[in-house]
């Protein structure tokens, strides 16, 4: 006679969610055994404790994951059956990609052998380049494909390629190593541009030839790659780019440099200063997520001695070399025969003191502020006084 607080078949269905016919495959499978068995009837029980075992195999199974992969989930821990999940995932979506550019091809096709729009023959690794370049500005946001396509317009002098998640705004333009048929608009799914990148890197021309529903990516020494054009309308990027402020200043800066701060400072706000002989501005495009850190850049035309000396000092502080530094900005204002850049550059920093990094070199930077700025303010910066000692 089985145990009054355990549940017959029935009722344990109803409240798992599974029905007899499954919860009598688990059991006989292994997943799932019932708590006891009527030796005389047959009949399953089972007790209220393995219904959370039942509900999450139900909601494993109700994702298509294989039984076996939903053993090893049960028998895992957390961080182990957080993994296996990803894992599925990963692939389920994988499998859906592959299915939904198997089906492009095949939709394209059922309209007969109808040779593709040539609008535009590339350079494979420049094409390859410029697509990883513009669809860092994509997004996948869930009832808004278009966000994660990649938007082309070709004519025969260019082919524009532009991507935005409405943040960012990326476009790059192309030079086409031969004139396009005619002009073509359209928005290609940025998944299937990615898997292809590798293909197109390695083939020397690229052919983009337009056809019902996608584009065909023509590689003459490889196969044939479909990306699958998006019905949705692609934002006004043109609105976008008119709504920004006009552009006041234009600097010439280190590419290797500017790209080597960026890759050391990912995860920083990184604001790009211009300093010219004679005043001292900020330029704001560059910006990524919180501040914490500003970047000292300085032009190579007409190097501003000024900011030359401010330049070492910050290396020498970002070293740990903080007490020269520390002297290096105390004697600016000596060692420099014109006082307006100096004065204009206290002024300036001042005002981000509070972005300042929170260790020595930060401390000491802003105590030599304070004293290169009372040191000014006591004398006629006009003329050019005599150095003060060091600080204690």
């Amino acid at each position: 006679m089985p145990n009054s607080e355990l549940m017959p078949i029935g009722v344990f269905a109803q409240r798992s969610g599974l029905t007899s016919s499954a919860l009598r495959f688990y059991a006989d499978s292994g997943p799932l055994p019932p708590a006891d068995v009527d030796p005389v009837t047959g009949y399953r029980y089972y007790a209220a404790a393995q219904l959370e075992r039942a509900t999450t195999l139900r909601q494993l199974r109700e994702i298509a994951m294989p039984l076996a992969a939903v053993e090893a989930v049960l028998a895992a821990g957390a961080d182990e059956a957080a993994r296996l999940l990803d894992e599925h995932v990963a692939k389920i979506e994988g499998d859906a990609a592959a299915a939904r550019r198997k089906a492009a091809v095949i939709k394209s096709a059922l309209g007969g052998n109808v040779p593709g729009l040539l609008i535009a023959t590339l350079k494979g690794p420049l094409l390859a380049d410029a697509v990883e370049q513009v669809l860092a500005a994509t997004a996948h946001e869930p009832g808004m494909a278009v966000l994660a396509g990649l938007h082309i317009e070709a004519s025969d002098e260019a082919i524009a390629l532009t991507a935005t998640d409405r943040y960012r705004l990326s476009i790059r333009t192309l030079v086409p190593a031969r004139p396009a048929e005619q002009t073509w608009v359209g928005t290609v799914d940025g998944d299937d541009l990615r898997a292809a990148v590798t293909d197109v890197r390695r083939s020397a021309l690229i052919r983009i030839e337009a056809v019902p529903h996608g584009i065909w990516l023509r590689m003459p020494e490889r196969e044939d790659r479909h990306c699958r054009t998006l019905s949705e309308e692609f934002p006004d990027h043109r609105l976008m780019l008119e709504s920004l402020d006009e552009v006041t200043t234009r600097a010439t800066v280190s590419k290797d440099l500017l790209l080597r701060v960026l890759e050391e400072h990912p995860d920083e706000h990184v604001v790009l200063r211009s300093h010219h002989p004679g005043h001292a501005h900020q330029v704001r495009p560059l910006s990524l997520r919180t501040t914490t850190r500003n970047l000292m850049t300085t032009t190579p035309a007409s190097p501003d001695p000024t900011m030359e000396a401010i330049g070492q000092a910050v290396v020498e502080g970002r070293t740990g070399d903080t007490v020269s530094a520390r002297h290096k900005l105390l004697n600016l204002w000596s060692e420099i025969g014109s006082f307006k850049a100096v004065t204009e550059h206290i002024n300036t920093t001042q005002e981000h003191a509070p972005n300042l990094p929170q260790d020595a070199y930060g401390a000491s930077l802003r105590t030599a502020l304070d004293e290169v700025a009372e040191a000014i303010s006591q004398r006629d910066i006009t003329k050019r006084p005599s150095a003060p000692g060091p600080a204690a």
